[in-house]
């Protein structure tokens, strides 16, 4: 089983930053995309933004120009730089990758960790 740790999270003024970082481990595995979702109190989970295993990336809307999405592919490991947080940023987010393994591909979830963005 390949585990997704999250780290990165925390509570930060309006216009600050912060950077997230999911790593994956476990053996004989292979990852194709990587991709952040973020889920707000009483509202659905949304995709923030995703990375091929090319290094194409896409955004959400409303963190475009703000939120940079990376990945380190040999230490299976994705990154997201927030910047410029606003209030309606605060969510936990959740890392996800398209993981391949001998028997199956699936799609791998972290365990979440919570951004708080407030004055």
């Amino acid at each position: 089983q390949v585990q997704l740790v999250e780290s990165g999270g925390g509570l930060v003024q309006p216009g600050g930053s912060l950077r997230l970082s999911c790593a994956a481990s476990g053996s004989s595995f292979s990852i194709n995309a990587m991709r952040w979702y973020r889920q707000a109190p009483g509202k659905e989970r949304e995709l923030v933004a995703s990375i091929t295993s090319g290094g194409s990336t896409s955004y959400g809307d409303s963190v475009k120009g703000r939120f940079t999405i990376s990945r380190d592919s040999v230490a299976n490991t994705v990154y997201l730089q927030m910047n410029g947080l606003k209030p309606e940023d605060t969510a936990v987010y959740f890392c996800n990758m398209l993981i391949y393994t001998i028997v199956r591909a699936y799609n791998g979830w972290g365990q979440g960790t919570q951004v708080t963005v407030s004055s």
